[in-house]
């Protein structure tokens, strides 16, 4: 309503000015003196048309950023939906796993034994029901989010194995929902393109403190030493080799979590003798 108001009574100075300074420059050409009035209101009318270009601009741009967010959401609340469907379709089949696990008791008679076999059970299902790793997203508050990250695991190499951990169920940021995309896409890729059959683990946590979101990803490595950690930012670094074409995503991710006065920071943790480079950011 106050946009609309504003537009209107913009249009309407603008007419107002412009039949003004015609009459004003028409009573000049045709009395041949100079009138103050008609600089006065050609100044006005140029301030107000600039004005004008000035709030268009603005509203332009929401509008573009609008329909972007709107984009996003369409494409990656797919991916949740398919999740959702895969888990109703198996649920039958949960309940048979379910039945066979209470039933135990009637065939086997040791308690340690059916302790034994339950868990085994359990266990080997667990193993092969790789829907359930991801549960956690379909519960986050931001569905983009949660769709984005789920195709960006269910299109990872066959052989990346990916943990991923929620602590904080409602996501907040003061990010726009685009830039947030663009930021954990860039850690994402990476993670992933530094996969190997041997070296595959993949850990994704998502948190919130203070209004901000905390993404954290870390990707299983054979050794970082910290001269390269230090340049991971840097315009035009790459792991994988410059060609020209590399070392941009990380260094663009670092202005864009800036934009927002975050905070983005690589380090080597050692987990189990296994070494991992972990990215950080808050926004």
């Amino acid at each position: 309503m106050v946009n609309w108001m504003r537009k209107f009574l913009y249009r309407i100075f603008c007419v107002v000015a412009m039949l003004a300074s015609v009459y004003l420059i028409v009573d000049f050409l045709v009395s041949g003196t100079f009138d103050y009035r008609v600089f006065v209101m050609f100044l006005l009318l140029v301030v107000v048309v600039i004005w004008g270009l000035v709030d268009w601009r603005k509203n332009y741009i929401l509008m573009q950023q609008k329909e972007s967010e709107l984009k996003l959401y369409q494409h990656y609340i797919q991916p949740l939906e398919e999740l959702v469907k895969e888990i109703r379709a198996r649920q039958h089949e949960f309940d048979n796993h379910i039945n066979a696990i209470l039933n135990m008791h009637l065939t086997v008679g040791n308690y340690e034994e059916l302790v034994t076999r339950q868990s085994e059970y359990i266990t080997e299902v667990m193993k092969d029901d790789e829907t359930r790793r991801y549960l956690p997203l379909l519960r986050i508050s931001d569905k983009v989010l949660a769709g984005f990250l789920y195709s960006k695991i269910v299109r990872a190499p066959s052989y990346a194995r990916t943990e991923v951990k929620v602590k904080n169920l409602a996501i907040i940021s003061g990010i726009s929902e685009h830039h947030l995309i663009e930021i954990v896409g860039t850690l994402v890729d990476n993670a992933y393109e530094a996969c190997t059959p041997k070296r595959n683990q993949v850990n994704m946590e998502l948190d919130s403190e203070e209004d901000r979101m905390v993404f954290m990803i870390r990707n299983q490595v054979e050794e970082v030493r910290m001269e390269e950690l230090h340049q991971f930012f840097s315009k035009g670094y790459s792991t994988k080799g410059n060609n020209g074409e590399r070392g941009f995503g990380l260094y663009n991710a670092r202005m864009l979590v800036g934009r927002y006065q975050g905070e983005i920071v690589a380090s080597v943790d050692k987990i189990g003798g296994d070494h991992f480079v972990c990215i950080r950011v808050i926004v």
